[in-house]
């Protein structure tokens, strides 16, 4: 046993020296990380546990990113990988090349996605997704003879990726303004202001609002408005009723495209297939990625409806958009057999009955803690928050970072979390779709205890 760990401590600082000196991360401070190396170097996992490369199990609270609906370890999906792999791991589908695991998925995708959403357009992940969205927006609008139609309406604290138009889209201050990438015509409205997208000029927030800017800028001028249904890294922030539909509404008193960013929110992870579902709305394109393969694959997309398919089809240059890894079958076999597993697991029922037990746990925490608040989830992506002054809705000076303390407090614990806010206020929690009641009571616990010692350092 002593000899195992020595095998693994020698083995995890070999790797964390190359890391240091090879590996730029992503979203990671990168002086810290040169200087200090990596916190966590991940080995294998099963269910919601990943294991470290010290074996250290910890609980996956936040999927990775958000991503791996159905966990880790899911050998089924390997299969289907090394299936397609050992007859045709890649092939293009440039200048109409095809294979069959994206006809069908493409199929599938169809089938499942809501209203009139029928064809889409393969990309690698979430970012390609929103750039490729915003790409077709402008394209149908050129082939409908309104190629003035360009502009981009994004919401305050949105994100939709790091590709540069993405980027811009974001409204999340760090990730808007890194490197100046930033492309024109795209502006960021007020978010959530239903009474104010539905027409009420004397609402006191109604300038910034989506109407306001349409009516500004002109609607003869705007392609698309694009929105998470429920804002994932900007805070887990969820839309009041009527929200979705008021936006849905106005884009069709307005002719503009109504693009839903389902990146995060599709695939189960709301308590639906997919999160729109809960308002009963179908965007004109919808974005995808992430839990279409539960983080195996690298795949994403972007659905379409009719009528934008229709249009696309009749142009007869070439469609001068699309990536190497677009219709990938390695991917797209992983996706298929992810989205049978969803479907014959009952994983997408099993989120919307988790919510309920994660619900419970949001009130013993609120009853125990006071300055616990906030607390919010829609199938199992929630959130709560951490106030000075709850009543009031004070919140704590950024240099107490509240959230920060508790996430790093429960990872010391065993359990990965995400601090998100602009005063470091909120703590995500984002599980696989696959956790039980026990698991949910094992990661509230957790959370219990280190709420505990932040309110001790506090004093």
């Amino acid at each position: 046993m002593a000899e195992n760990v020595h095998v693994q401590r020698s083995k995890t600082e070999e790797l964390t020296e190359l890391d240091k000196k090879h590996y730029i991360h992503p979203t990671t401070p990168p002086k810290a990380q040169a200087e200090q190396g990596t916190p966590l170097i991940f080995e294998d996992g099963n269910g919601i546990y990943a294991n470290s490369t010290n074996g250290e199990r910890y609980i996956d609270g936040l999927s990775m990113l958000w991503n791996v609906n159905i966990g880790h370890g899911q050998k089924e999906l390997a299969e289907a990988a090394k299936e397609q792999m050992s007859k045709m791991a890649y092939a293009s589908s440039f200048k109409g090349y095809s294979n069959e695991p994206a006809i069908r998925l493409a199929e599938k995708l169809a089938s499942i996605a809501p209203g009139d959403l029928n064809a889409v357009f393969y990309t690698s992940g979430g970012s390609e997704s929103n750039d490729t969205a915003f790409k077709l927006s402008r394209f149908y609008w050129a082939q409908k003879g309104q190629p003035q139609k360009r502009k981009i309406i994004a919401l305050q604290k949105a994100y939709h990726g790091v590709t540069v138009a993405a980027q811009t889209a974001t409204g999340i201050p760090a990730f808007h303004d890194f490197a100046a990438s930033n492309i024109g015509e795209v502006f960021h409205a007020k978010p959530h202001l239903t009474n104010c997208e539905l027409g009420d000029k004397g609402d006191p927030n109604y300038e910034g609002c989506i109407r306001d800017i349409v009516e500004k800028e002109g609607a003869d001028t705007i392609a698309a408005v694009i929105m998470e249904p429920v804002q994932g890294s900007g805070g887990v922030h969820m839309p009041p009723d009527g929200y979705l539909q008021a936006v849905r509404k106005l884009c069709d008193e307005f002719d503009i495209l109504f693009i839903a960013d389902e990146v995060i929110c599709g695939f189960g992870r709301t308590g639906r297939m997919f999160a729109v579902e809960h308002w009963d709305v179908v965007p004109d394109l919808m974005s995808i990625a992430k839990g279409i393969t539960s983080g195996y694959s690298q795949l994403g997309g972007v659905m379409i409806n009719d009528e934008i398919r229709n249009t696309i089809v009749q142009y007869d240059g070439v469609l001068s958009h699309g990536f190497t890894y677009s219709g990938h079958p390695t991917a797209c076999a992983v996706a298929l057999k992810n989205i049978e597993i969803i479907e014959r697991d009952h994983i997408v029922e099993n989120a919307a009955n988790m919510e309920l037990e994660l619900k419970k746990g949001f009130k013993y925490l609120e009853d125990k803690h006071p300055h616990v608040t906030k607390c919010r989830s829609l199938g199992l992506l929630a959130a709560f928050e951490l106030h000075e002054d709850r009543d009031s809705g004070k919140l704590f000076d950024l240099s107490v970072a509240p959230a920060t303390f508790v996430v790093e407090d429960c990872f010391d614990r065993k359990l990965i979390l995400r601090t998100l806010g602009s005063n470091r206020e909120i703590v995500a929690i984002a599980p696989p779709l696959v956790i039980n009641k026990q698991e949910i009571e094992e990661m509230i616990g957790i959370i219990d205890d280190s709420i505990t010692a932040f309110e001790k350092k506090l004093g």
